[in-house]
């Protein structure tokens, strides 16, 4: 019988074989490498774009990845988004605010000086990926939660600039009036972007996350009529 991680009779495995204060230097090197990137990329930048950025030198703080291996792409994803919600404490205390979705990572400033705390869903999302803990997860929840994240899952919906994001990935100025408009136009990107015909694997999940994102947006407008 397989034990469990969590029990106090033993200590939880360490992810990745890396003990967790290892971990742990990992995510002060990645806080780092992550709010220099934010800083140099004013108008945001998405995630994906974010990952490979810290791929490459002088970071190199992630290896190669298989972006459509779900389990492979979690860990990653929760180390990020756990770096994330911790450096948005930290930009808070300077008067500014960051963004934190799939399509739009940035930091901007904070025009109010006070307020009543963000939104419920919000909170919950700070709150699972301070948890340390979740990242490792069993192979089904895992594809459970990345399913709803790549939708843009939020109890509101995708938000109007992620919408409008969404659309400029596939090739919009605006976001489109109809569904079968977007559909239309992510089969002929996807055709574009096919390996046979040159393209990459990643371009090719750009156009997925933003026609799921998309595909919240119109199925939350139908939930409103």
């Amino acid at each position: 019988m397989k034990s469990n991680p969590t029990s106090p009779e033993r200590s939880r495995p360490a992810p990745l074989n890396e003990s967790a204060e290892m971990l742990e230097q990992h995510i002060q090197h990645l806080l780092v490498a992550v709010e220099h990137e934010l800083r140099m990329s004013p108008g945001g930048i998405d995630e994906l774009n974010l990952i490979k950025r810290l791929q490459r030198a002088p970071w190199n703080l992630i290896g190669d990845l298989e972006f459509h291996d779900p389990g492979k792409l979690y860990p990653v994803h929760f180390l990020l988004f756990h770096v994330l919600y911790r450096l948005r404490d930290t930009v808070a205390e300077a008067g500014e605010s960051l963004t934190i979705s799939p399509m739009r990572i940035g930091i901007d400033y904070q025009n109010t000086v006070s307020g009543n705390g963000v939104p419920d869903a919000v909170d919950n999302l700070r709150t699972f990926y301070l948890d340390i803990s979740q990242y490792e997860l069993p192979e089904a929840s895992i594809a459970q939660m990345m399913d709803r994240f790549w939708a843009g899952h939020q109890n509101s919906g995708p938000t109007g600039p992620e919408a409008l994001a969404a659309a400029n990935i596939l090739g919009f100025e605006a976001v489109p009036d109809s569904f079968s408009t977007t559909k239309r136009a992510f089969r002929r990107a996807v055709m574009q972007a096919h390996p046979d015909r040159g393209g990459e694997t990643e371009a090719i999940q750009a156009l997925n996350e933003a026609f799921a994102v998309l595909k919240a947006h119109f199925s939350q407008m139908m939930e409103q009529t």
